[in-house]
């Protein structure tokens, strides 16, 4: 509806694939297709305040937290130009193409970060050493989606192969299945979701369906 549209943020030159809002300082983290992060403070008159990008020829995962940080650092991220971070223990870059990393999470309470990777692999880092703990083929297609409950006990990914998938943390299990997409011009499951409070997950398929599981 018109007349509930604020504003327009116009700087980015691709698709818009990633929104974090801090409400401490109410400033406004975008990630782009055209490889850059903007900072916005979206009330001013100029409303980007800065843009950081990645290095040419390398293919960068940027974390957005809601909190405005690095779970590695001590100090806002977006006041650090990335790469490299000197006091960012873990920097995660993708070359091959085949490898490329689609999803980044980190866990509640464990100084763990969970990344899902195109070649089907869920892999484990530990935030204090940088170094990858453990590393398992999840899923039959690229793994596209991740989500950690809030107590930390389960992990859920989505996958192009049309299913949801419930691992347990510490056995690193797979302890239920959903088949919950159908495909799309080879495409499926694009976000998963745990409900904060409730027993409930969520998914988004290409096939334009919402789905919500108890």
């Amino acid at each position: 509806e018109p007349n509930v549209l604020a504003g327009t943020l116009i700087a980015h030159t691709d698709a818009v694939w990633g929104l974090a809002y801090s409400g401490v300082k109410n400033h406004l983290l975008s990630c782009s297709a055209d490889g850059t992060i903007r900072l916005w403070n979206p009330p001013e008159k100029i409303p980007c305040i800065c843009t950081y990008n990645g290095e040419k020829g390398y293919s960068i995962i940027w974390i957005l937290w809601s909190s405005g940080r690095c779970p590695f650092q001590s100090k806002p991220f977006y006041d650090s130009v990335f790469p490299p971070a000197p006091s960012c223990h873990l920097q995660l870059n993708s070359v091959q193409s085949n490898n490329h990393i689609n999803k980044v999470v980190s866990h509640p309470t464990l100084p763990v970060t969970i990344t899902a990777h195109e070649d089907r692999h869920i892999k484990f880092f530990d935030n204090k050493t940088g170094k990858m703990i453990h590393s398992m083929v999840a899923h039959l297609d690229a793994v596209t989606s991740l989500a950690v409950d809030p107590n930390g006990i389960y992990l859920m990914s989505g996958s192009h192969d049309c299913s949801i998938r419930l691992w347990n943390l510490d056995s690193k299990t797979c302890v239920q299945e959903i088949t919950a997409h159908r495909k799309k011009l080879d495409e499926s499951i694009y976000d998963v979701a745990f409900h904060p409070s409730k027993a409930y997950i969520a998914s988004a398929g290409a096939d334009a369906l919402a789905k919500v599981f108890v």
